[in-house]
């Protein structure tokens, strides 16, 4: 056993946040598999319904996702027939990523989502806005710090 408090689990930040994001996407589970996605699934639509015909690089930049974690998502999709993965016509090294009809269309079935999130949570919207707003803020830090750290 240790007396030292930098240790405790109940004193850890990164436990807090895992185990609130968990029980998040636990919440999420049912409403996403009415419509056949998993979480990452959804994350990557949701920033398709907001832009379209994207570079693969773009989506990673969107979703935090990296390369290796974002392809196999989006092969998934596709085989769900929810998008298409096409040459770019400036640079065939690139694809693009363009959502099918039944992708677009599938942003209807998902728009309740986020109130059906919400009404579970009961959290007021300020509080809600101030979490998101720090958790950014911590993922901006970390990003700086590690990336300053790899640069030594």
């Amino acid at each position: 056993m240790t007396d030292i408090p930098a240790l405790k689990l109940k004193n850890q930040i990164c436990h807090s946040l895992y185990s609130a994001t968990n029980a998040l996407i636990r919440a999420y589970r049912p409403l996403l598999d009415q419509l056949g996605l998993t979480y990452a699934q959804y994350l990557v639509m949701l920033a398709l319904w907001d832009e379209d015909k994207v570079i693969i690089k773009s989506l990673v930049q969107r979703t935090r996702f990296d390369a290796g974690t974002l392809t196999p998502i989006l092969k998934r999709l596709e085989s769900k027939q929810l998008l298409t993965m096409v040459k770019a016509s400036s640079d065939s090294r690139q694809k693009v990523i363009v959502l099918t009809e039944q992708g677009k269309d599938l942003a209807d079935r998902a728009r309740r989502i986020p109130d059906n999130i919400s009404g579970k949570i009961d959290m007021p919207v300020e509080d809600a806005q101030q979490l998101k707003a720090l958790a950014e803020q911590l993922y901006a830090l970390i990003n700086t710090n590690l990336a300053e750290s790899e640069t030594e």
